[in-house]
């Protein structure tokens, strides 16, 4: 007798929030390990040093450089951080995702955008509450010469010296980006998956199309405030006296505009949108896999 046919791309009414929630879990750190090398160029080529030593002209240039001078190995520090942060992060992100996209009506048929829009708004604001301090811990450890080779060292180093303040101040601005990335990744994937996949048979090539698709456009839009995040978040380790003092937004702001005008707020474009086309696409196929594979019958 011949077995019926998978849905993929959806869950059975019995599959639960805990489905969506290790898939999520499983598809962030699939993600996150995967690109982080190219994640650390991108964190090296956004910071403002003051030694030449330490400014790239470009992601073939700094994994050369990096390479030769540290070691292949000093593009996997901190990648621990957002192993640990990842898999709780991301595990709330698609949980939230699904669950207010279910009650919202985004399953629906049709282009519900405005569903998948609040959707994704809704579960970045969950998951940066969480991975946020992992992120900061992360980028100190991705900077040149950072004294920083153990996650737990780097966190009680930074809570000692700076206060606990210094996991979130950069929260707002992580919001500030997260809120239209992952709104204008959620939508786009949807839209693009329903266009190149109407039947939602099984199509793994569908999902990794659609999601870097999807990531390619929200790295590319946020890539300002992504400039602003990372000095934010990596101030403690500037010897510049005017970024290590820096408060918020606006101050960051301030200090890139003056220093590189408009210029500085693309700063790391390239690295940042290679990351996000192959990890979007490799976290979206993951999900729709392991949200099929791990489902309750």
């Amino acid at each position: 007798m011949a077995q019926p046919e998978i849905d993929y791309e959806s869950l059975p009414p019995n599959a639960g929030l805990t489905v969506n929630m290790l898939a999520g879990a499983l598809a962030g750190i699939s993600e996150h390990a995967v690109m982080y090398p190219v994640d650390s160029i991108k964190t090296r080529m956004q910071v403002f040093a003051t030694s030449p030593v330490a400014v790239y002209s470009g992601v073939g240039n700094a994994l050369t450089r990096i390479s030769s001078t540290e070691g292949v190995r000093a593009l996997w520090r901190g990648v621990w951080s957002v192993v640990l942060g990842a898999g709780p992060a991301h595990a709330v992100h698609f949980g939230t995702l699904e669950t207010v996209n279910e009650l919202l009506g985004g399953n629906e048929a049709g282009n519900q955008w405005v569903a998948t829009s609040i959707a994704g708004a809704s579960a970045t604001t969950a998951a940066d509450a969480l991975m946020n301090p992992f992120d900061v811990i992360k980028q100190r450890m991705q900077v040149h010469k950072s004294e920083f080779r153990s996650v737990f060292d780097c966190a009680r180093t930074v809570y000692r010296t700076e206060g606990l303040g210094a996991f979130y101040v950069s929260y707002p601005t992580t919001l500030a980006i997260s809120i239209p990335f992952n709104a204008i990744q959620y939508t786009i994937y949807e839209h693009l998956k329903r266009l190149i996949n109407p039947t939602r048979e099984y199509s793994p090539s569908a999902h990794m199309i659609s999601g870097a698709g999807a990531g390619a456009v929200a790295a590319a839009v946020t890539t300002p405030l992504d400039v602003v995040k990372t000095m934010l978040q990596t101030r403690g380790t500037s010897h510049d006296p005017e970024i290590r003092n820096v408060r918020g937004i606006s101050d960051a702001f301030r200090i890139i505009w003056a220093r590189d005008g408009l210029k500085g707020f693309s700063r790391g474009l390239s690295p940042r949108v290679m990351t996000n086309v192959p990890s979007s696409a490799l976290c979206w196929l993951s999900y729709e896999f392991f949200k099929a594979a791990i489902r309750t019958d």
